[in-house]
């Protein structure tokens, strides 16, 4: 038999196409990117370009319909638009892992959770502490989430030394804290609330439990109704990224076809003998459609729509993001500030302490179980990393304050995570080093 023809058919384009999936898929290049956009914008934002560059973020643009408009800045669209596409994503990272995946284990979940809530509460207190009666008191909510993409690229250095267990815990705590940090931000970050308009959001997320329930599987539908609800979120004073959260957290775990019914499926099409026989309104071809539809079926949503959207959100919504928060002209009166102090404490002291309390909480009054491969001197390694807080500390940072005290903030997530990237690295690879293994 041609083994060939057990694979579908190449295209010129898959030489080029196939290698780059592949590299797209890597975490660690996530990272990379990540990190490369943010120093471009440091740099371009303290050259002679900077006035230019700095003033691409605030176009506007939108759309207008009947004498409605609706119009935005780019940053905004990046920020509350296309970083909704980011937690949908992360929503259905998380509901993977706790569906089908380790965090199956109620008491394995438990110590990412107690981890994360306490690499909130800390240093959300211990900022509070510094700064509590300064003007960047407001900013509390920048110092509670930890970045996903830079985390993992950081144990990726490490390569095979780091044990899987510590990539489980910090991935699954990662994403437990951008869930915190969205609802700190839906809740401590909105505007004032608009009833009609949440009661409008409500009611597109009854249509889609609705229309799920009937049988609709169709991914256009959805996120038609998943822009709606968007808009109406905005308009409610929540911010609209809450709807990417609620929405991935829906989607269905579960495929709509099972592995038995698959292959008798397919095994229907593979007994018709060779021939020409897929034209035409005809029982072959009806077979050959049905089995189409349950090659595609036979993958959760959520594993669907990861693959679809998990590299866009990596390798161009991320970047962009980053090109458009990380940007700051740096000048001698944003040095030393209090709330800078405050921001670089509660990342790169307030963070580990809190995971690694938490977590020692939560496994001494056995509410979770900590792995026998993951010992405590990792975790608290480990725990430094999360005050890497890049991401989603630029983002609530630009919802907390203006321009008076935004620089400011910056260098204090910039110097913070960069120190606890350096700290969380080194300790890592001393404790894993072979010598000591």
């Amino acid at each position: 038999m041609n083994r060939s023809l057990e694979r579908l058919p190449n295209e010129p384009v898959d030489r080029f196409t196939k290698p780059f999936t592949q590299f797209l898929r890597i975490e660690a290049t996530a990272g990379a990117v990540l990190l490369l956009c943010a120093l471009l914008a440091l740099v371009l934002s303290n050259s002679s370009w900077s006035t230019s560059f700095l003033a691409v973020w605030d176009l506007q643009a939108g759309f207008r319909l009947d004498g409605f408009e609706f119009s935005r800045s780019l940053k905004h669209w990046i920020n509350d638009g296309l970083m909704t596409l980011f937690f949908f994503v992360v929503a259905l990272e998380l509901k993977r892992e706790m569906v089908l995946g380790e965090l199956r284990n109620p008491r394995m979940a438990a110590l990412s959770i107690a981890a994360a809530l306490g690499g909130m509460v800390v240093p959300a207190g211990l900022f509070l502490l510094l700064e509590g009666g300064g003007k960047g008191a407001h900013g509390w909510g920048i110092v509670m989430a930890t970045d996903t993409a830079f985390v993992i690229g950081c144990l990726a250095v490490l390569g095979s030394r780091v044990p899987q267990s510590l990539r489980l815990f910090l991935l699954s705590l990662a994403i437990f804290d951008d869930i915190g940090a969205i609802v700190v931000i839906a809740i401590g970050y909105g505007g004032a609330l608009d009833w009609a308009a949440l009661g409008v959001a409500g009611l597109g997320l009854a249509v889609v439990a609705g229309i799920a329930r009937l049988g609709v599987r169709s991914f256009q539908i959805y996120f038609a109704i998943g822009g709606a609800i968007w808009l109406a979120l905005d308009a409610s004073g929540i911010h609209p990224t809450l709807a990417g959260l609620v929405l991935g957290l829906m989607t269905p775990a579960h495929s709509w076809v099972s592995d038995n019914r698959l292959r008798a499926i397919l095994n229907r099409v593979v007994a018709y003998p060779p021939g020409n026989r897929w034209s035409g309104d005809t029982t072959d071809r009806r077979d050959l459609r049905r089995a189409s539809i349950a090659s595609r079926e036979a993958l959760s949503p959520i594993e669907r729509l990861e693959i679809i959207l998990h590299p866009w959100v990596a390798f161009t919504i991320m970047p962009l993001f980053a090109l458009a928060n990380a940007g700051l002209a740096i000048s001698p009166e944003d040095i030393g500030g209090t709330l800078g102090v405050a921001i670089f404490a509660g990342f790169v002291f307030g963070k580990p302490i809190g995971v690694v309390a938490f977590s020692c909480l939560a496994v001494s009054f056995r509410f979770a179980v900590r792995p026998p491969e993951l010992p405590w001197s990792v975790l608290a390694a480990g725990a430094l990393l999360t005050g890497i807080g890049f991401t989603m500390a630029l983002f609530i940072g630009e919802l907390a304050f203006d321009s008076s005290l935004l620089n400011s903030a910056k260098l204090g997530i910039l110097g913070a995570s960069a120190t606890s990237a350096a700290c969380g690295l080194l300790a890592l690879a001393w404790l894993t080093s072979p010598a000591r293994r």
